[in-house]
């Protein structure tokens, strides 16, 4: 199987983006070929999430179908009513004993991406169920658009604009891990002013320019670089395994991702922060036996932190202009057209 550096790298995960570039926001959905298990992590001081609780490990439910993420903050979390709505209509045009009772699982975390003061341009309800719906329809494996594009359609970071990263990797053992990140960050994925990424350490090519890390680090680069106080942030995401787990490994598993996003950006976990990543098993191969737990551990924080990276590095521009750069504007080559 060729790597595409995606989520979609596990076999059985299909991902499909909606947004809207007028009011520069999207949904990104996650959808599982099998029921997956899976758990999560939740540090952030203002997080939006959605059915969240089921996935802590002494819950009953036991696997879920789907994933979202969105943009819209609390109002986004209507997205998932559209990503639900898609799963009934596929449960019910397959065939079921007669009496069964399938209800499609589908946990969201959601990113502020609201204009400053929240104020919000639609009627009496969001846009954001039709968007979850065009989200699961468009839904496929194989390669998918990063940067600015569903739940990263908004996003930015304290310095950049941000957006939608992936990346993926394979433990010695050959246990695919893989992550997708919408980086919507209070604090700052790059380097004080200069181009180079706090995830350089773990980058795999020049998948987000290859640049590497600054000769040294200053005190001027170490300097907090955050949004308004009125503005909140949010890096959300989730980091799947091809490896059979249980729940509360689904849920270690997501507290790795979360170290991740502290080698990804600086600062995280601010109170402003809805930092929230999902742990997901596919359970395509067996069950990690001893040294290869920690190897796909390992891994699930380094293919977070790449996403991070790449979903900055990938971003583009919105119709309209914005008052933050992405990156290529302002450190790509001058007569190099954007991404």
């Amino acid at each position: 199987m060729t790597s595409l550096n995606l989520l979609t790298d596990i076999p059985g995960i299909r991902v499909g983006h909606s947004q809207d570039l007028i009011l520069r926001t999207g949904v990104t959905a996650v959808l599982f070929d099998r029921p997956v298990i899976a758990s999560g992590s939740f540090p952030g001081g203002a997080p939006a999430l959605r059915e969240t609780a089921l996935l802590e490990p002494e819950n009953m439910v036991g696997h879920i179908h789907a994933v979202v993420l969105s943009g819209g903050s609390t109002y986004g979390l209507d997205a998932t009513t559209g990503v639900q709505a898609w799963l009934r209509e596929q449960f019910d045009n397959a065939p079921l004993p007669p009496g069964t009772i399938r209800v499609p699982i589908v946990v969201q975390a959601s990113l502020y991406d609201l204009p400053a003061g929240g104020q919000t341009t639609w009627g009496r309800y969001s846009p954001y169920a039709e968007m979850g719906h065009q989200a699961a329809t468009s839904a496929r494996s194989g390669a998918f658009t990063l940067g600015t594009a569903g739940a990263g359609t908004g996003a930015t970071t304290a310095t950049l604009r941000g957006g939608l990263g992936s990346a993926s990797a394979i433990t010695p053992a050959g246990h695919r891990v893989a992550a997708l990140v919408a980086v919507n960050a209070v604090g700052t994925a790059t380097i004080g002013d200069g181009p180079h990424f706090w995830s350089a350490p773990f980058e795999q090519g020049d998948e987000f320019g290859g640049l590497g890390m600054p000769a040294h680090l200053s005190a001027e680069d170490l300097r907090l670089r955050s949004k308004w106080a009125f503005v909140t942030g949010t890096t959300i995401g989730l980091v799947a395994t091809d490896a059979t787990l249980t729940k509360t490994q689904a849920k270690r598993l997501a507290i790795l991702a979360q170290d991740g996003v502290a080698r990804g950006v600086f600062p995280a976990h601010l109170p402003l922060d809805g930092d929230a990543m999902i742990g997901v098993s596919t359970c395509e191969k067996p069950a990690p036996m001893g040294q290869e737990w920690t190897e796909i551990l390992h891994a699930a924080t380094q293919v977070t932190a790449r996403a991070i990276a790449r979903g900055v590095y990938e971003a583009s521009l919105l119709p309209g202009g914005s008052a933050l750069p992405t990156w290529h504007e302002r450190f790509g080559p001058k007569d190099t057209p954007q991404k």
